[in-house]
């Protein structure tokens, strides 16, 4: 399970390198080459002498124009240690591997995503034997996707974009489409990009939101993602099915919503062996005003 933003900002890049330079063409504008394959490489840039200097990621990506690396860093606070870093960061990798390197800072924070902006050059006035400018993704560029159908063009962007404002309260905006989208998704990738959103919500509403919306996902059943909602019941010491699994889910959503339960729903939930009606009831117990709400027109 992704633990921190710092760690799901560059780690989904790894698992969606295509995503990541589509996004790379579309928010900055640049003319990144169409990659033609990508390979994850050894983010460790140390050499003899015991300092050590690591990337977070390290993609390499082919194209019909030749071989790139994407350098990408995830960047919680401004750090001027991290400007000389990157300087010896793209010149090491130029030096060993003779390709293009491309150095990609990725932030939740505006005030940070304008320090890292700016070029870092080193040498005389006017005459500078390096420079280095980062392209920048942050809450500045990276649009805020909030209609469903265009979610689910480009779900990576949207989990990006739900990533990158998710120390904000904007990103309760994303979730609902989001979630839509990853509905339509291929079941391990959802269940990835799921932890790794949840990984990034920093604003306490949003990340309850998004408990509750993965909860009647079908795919939310078989990944980890669905650890810290199932905790409950192993807590408890129940050892149950799927169906006593989704039912007692559909409870625990009215619960951490703060609706009251009556005997009478309880028990029909509890006692239902349709797993296609529970996950029904469960997509009906994100938006409930009661109980009874579960069951539509079947109300008791």
């Amino acid at each position: 399970m992704v633990g921190s933003s710092h760690e799901a900002l560059h780690r989904i890049c790894q698992k969606e390198p295509a995503g990541f330079t589509r996004t790379l063409q579309r928010v900055l504008h640049i003319p990144f080459p169409e990659p033609r394959d990508f390979a994850v490489l050894n983010a460790d840039l140390t050499e003899i002498e015991p300092v050590e200097r690591r990337v977070d990621t390290l993609l390499q990506a082919e194209t019909d124009e030749g071989t790139y690396l994407l350098v990408i860093e995830s960047q919680g606070n401004r750090d001027d240690n991290k400007r000389g870093s990157w300087a010896y960061y793209l010149s090491y990798l130029y030096a060993k591997y003779r390709w293009e390197p491309v150095l990609v800072v990725l932030t939740q924070s505006r005030s940070t995503a304008r320090w890292a902006a700016r070029p870092i050059r080193l040498g005389l006035p006017g005459w500078h034997s390096l420079a280095v400018r980062p392209l920048v993704l942050s809450p500045e560029n990276v649009p805020l996707i909030v209609d469903e159908a265009e979610a689910k063009r480009d779900v990576f962007l949207a989990a990006f974009s739900a990533m990158t404002h998710g120390k904000g309260t904007d990103a309760a905006a994303i979730l609902k489409p989001l979630a839509a989208a990853l509905e339509t998704t291929e079941a391990d990738s959802a269940g990835m990009i799921a932890q790794f959103v949840e990984s990034c919500l920093i604003d306490a509403q949003a990340k309850q939101i998004w408990k509750e919306l993965m909860v009647p996902v079908n795919y939310f059943f078989r990944h980890e993602v669905a650890e810290k909602v199932r905790e409950e019941g192993r807590e408890e010491g129940r050892e149950e099915g799927v169906e006593q699994e989704r039912a007692s889910m559909v409870l625990r959503i009215l619960d951490w919503r703060g609706i009251s339960v009556p005997e009478s729903v309880r028990e029909r939930v509890m006692t239902c062996s349709d797993l296609e009606q529970l996950d029904l009831w469960a997509q009906r117990a994100v938006h409930a005003k009661d109980a009874e709400d579960l069951f539509g027109d079947d109300r008791p």
